[in-house]
């Protein structure tokens, strides 16, 4: 599997893409009651999935980089994958969610599909791949049993 950008790099590349589409096209700006307030709820929750999902990988003594799943020594299934394969990248998917709230700006949706698009086509599917390689009938039970996103 050939990574081109990192996902964290991938997250972070949305969120300024995110910043610059509200910038840039304040007109389609909104604001209510708690905003400030639900985007802080959600940044928070995502950065506490994504610390509890690296806890659980490093805990199982495994490597927690998304860049070579075949270098993984063993398959974590317990905690919150036990509800969803990805949920680094579903943390990373909340933070951006945060983000497009605190910025008020509806267009920021189509940058919330584009990171779930790009994450599962040149990230999960090919990581999917591998980890069933290395894992085998494991790997396709969890599969069976989990979804991949939520």
């Amino acid at each position: 599997m050939k990574l081109l950008i990192p996902p964290p790099i991938v997250a972070a590349l949305c969120g300024l893409a995110m910043w610059g589409l509200a910038h840039f096209l304040p007109e389609t700006k909104l604001a209510f009651a708690f905003q400030r307030f639900l985007a802080g709820v959600f940044i928070a929750v995502g950065l506490a999935i994504d610390l509890v999902s690296v806890g659980a990988f490093r805990k199982a003594k495994t490597t927690v980089t998304p860049l070579a799943p075949e270098k993984a020594s063993s398959l974590v299934v317990t905690g919150l994958y036990r509800y969803t394969r990805n949920p680094m990248y579903l943390g990373m998917l909340f933070i951006l969610i945060g983000i497009a709230i605190w910025l008020g700006s509806p267009v920021n949706v189509i940058m919330l599909i584009a990171f779930v698009a790009y994450i599962t086509g040149f990230q999960i599917v090919p990581e999917e791949a591998r980890l069933a390689q290395v894992f085998g009938a494991d790997y396709e039970s969890y599969k069976s049993r989990v979804r991949r996103w939520l």
